[in-house]
Order: C-alpha cells, then sequence, then structure tokens
C-alpha cells in the first residue's frame, strides 16, 4: 500500500465523525461535503509522517476550513429567498433516502439547528466542539485565535443562547407543560385536548408573507389547527424573542414561529410569523 492509499484509508475511517461535526457547524448538505473534501485535500499535500493523532488532526483542520465558511457566509450575507435555514443532513451511505436523510437531521435536533445558526461563527464553533464533540479549550482556542479562557465564554455565551439563557423557573416549567400538551393534541388530532389548553377568547395573529391577520376564538382556530396534526411532527418547543413558543422547521428549514401567551393555564394569543424578513430578525432558544 503506498502512502497515499494509506492516508485515504485513514481519512475514511474518519469520514464519518468529520461530516457529523460540519454538519453541526454548517447545517448545510453542499457545504458540509465542500468542507470535508478541503479536510482531505489538505491532508494530501500535509508531511503525514508528522501526525501523531490523525483524528484530532483532521478535526482540527475541518474546523478551521467551517470556521472560514462562517465567517465568509456571514461576510456575504446571501440571503436572497429569506432566512437561511439548515437543510436535511445526507449520509455518505450507499441508498441513502431523503427519509433516511430526514430523520438524521431530526437526531440533531431541528430546533437546535436553527438556533446554532444564529451564534456567531466563534460561538458555534466553541458550543459545537466543546459541548457536542467534548474538545477542551485549550485545542479550540487556536481555531478561534483566543485564549483558553476567551474560548471558555464563546462556548458559555453560546450555550446560554441555545437553553435559554436562564433557569427554568417555576412558571416557565409551567408554560412548558402546556406546550407539550398543545403540541400533543395537535399531533394527535385531538381536538377537545386542544380547547383544553386555549382560552376560549383566544387571538391568532398571523403574519404570513407581509400580510397581517387576525382572527379570534379558540374553537374557529382549534378545528382549523387539528387539519394540519401531520405537519405538526415538524413542531419544537423554543423561546421566540424571550417569549414561550414553538418553531416550525421540517427537516430542519425554518417555516414559522408561534409566538404565545399564558395566562391561567390557558394559551390567550398566538402570534404566527411566517414573513421570512421577520423570521430572519428573531432571537431563537431551545426549550429543556
Amino acid at each position: 500500500m503506498n502512502e497515499r492509499d494509506w492516508l485515504a484509508q485513514r481519512f475514511e475511517e474518519n469520514r464519518a465523525h468529520l461530516r457529523a461535526v460540519a454538519y453541526r457547524m454548517l447545517g448545510s448538505v453542499s457545504e458540509v461535503d465542500d468542507a470535508v473534501q478541503e479536510a482531505w485535500l489538505r491532508l494530501s499535500r500535509a508531511d503525514a509522517t508528522g501526525i501523531a493523532n490523525m483524528g484530532g488532526w483532521l478535526t482540527t483542520v475541518l474546523s478551521r476550513v467551517c470556521l472560514d465558511m462562517l465567517r465568509s457566509r456571514k461576510s456575504r450575507r446571501e440571503e436572497p429567498f429569506g432566512p437561511r435555514t439548515p437543510e436535511p443532513v445526507a449520509t455518505s451511505t450507499s441508498g441513502s433516502s431523503p427519509e433516511n436523510e430526514a430523520v438524521l437531521a431530526d437526531s440533531v435536533g431541528l430546533a437546535l439547528l436553527v438556533v446554532l445558526d444564529r451564534l456567531t461563527p466563534a460561538e458555534r464553533l466553541a458550543f459545537v466542539l466543546h459541548d457536542m464533540f467534548d474538545m477542551p479549550f485549550e485545542e479550540i482556542a487556536p481555531i478561534v485565535g483566543r485564549s483558553p479562557t476567551a474560548a471558555r465564554q464563546l462556548a458559555s455565551r453560546a450555550r446560554r443562547r441555545v437553553r435559554g439563557g436562564e433557569v427554568p423557573q417555576p412558571n416557565r416549567v409551567r408554560q412548558r407543560e402546556i406546550v407539550d400538551a398543545f403540541l400533543a393534541a395537535l399531533r394527535g388530532g385531538d381536538l377537545e385536548g386542544l380547547l383544553a389548553v386555549l382560552d376560549p377568547d383566544l387571538v391568532v395573529r398571523t403574519d404570513i408573507a407581509g400580510a397581517p391577520a387576525e382572527s379570534r376564538g379558540a374553537a374557529a382556530y382549534a378545528k382549523q389547527a387539528v387539519v394540519f396534526a401531520k405537519a405538526a411532527r415538524f413542531l419544537r418547543p423554543a423561546l421566540v424573542n424571550g417569549t414561550i413558543g414553538v418553531v416550525l422547521a421540517p427537516h430542519g428549514r425554518l417555516l414559522r414561529a408561534l409566538r404565545m401567551t399564558i395566562e391561567d393555564g390557558k394559551i390567550t394569543q398566538i402570534e404566527i410569523i411566517g414573513d421570512p424578513g421577520r423570521l430572519g430578525e428573531l432571537d431563537l432558544s431551545i426549550v429543556d
């Protein structure tokens, strides 16, 4: 076996891990493929005899490539059709289907991918490498050009945004229970269950493609909502600009955000945001 074949074999041993890191960093299948390919090109040009830890070396190289791609994306601000959102991840296995890819994307956490896309490139890298892949801050620091302490602070800021920025309070826990009941009723097409968590005088404000509308009454909303029970499986609890709600993100593509007002154990108001311009400005966080 010649040196190039040996390098190719070692690279293939790490490919699945590299794709997992790149997908969480980039959230785009096409960019993942580009980043992994660039990591291979850099390995093929390097002096491999000096690489003691191939997996660690490749992860570091890939992380730098992803960081450059994220920074380039931010500087170009290429959002011609609304906010850029994560895509379903593709596997490198032959016979991969869109259904399998969607399941794999969902295993990462669709709402998490949407929130990660709101972080700065350095925050995203520090959070992904440390919190998801256990890389020490001493190794993350040179990638982002910061000290280990500064890298730790980057991850901490990212963690607060991802997890909602605060320790859950009793009312937040209760709100989450109500949102969970709302989602369970929607997914099950349970009209009575949905009405049980909605205030009879519910106010629903909708902003889709810049066309605001308002409707009133829980019964009218519930009858329309249960019709879309199949799509409800893509709804995930989240904080929307600090307010409890849910996001609709099929295969990681953010389509709707719902902000809810909850009073006395009932949902009294729902704001449905679907306008691409407004979606891109939202501050989203995961609700644990």
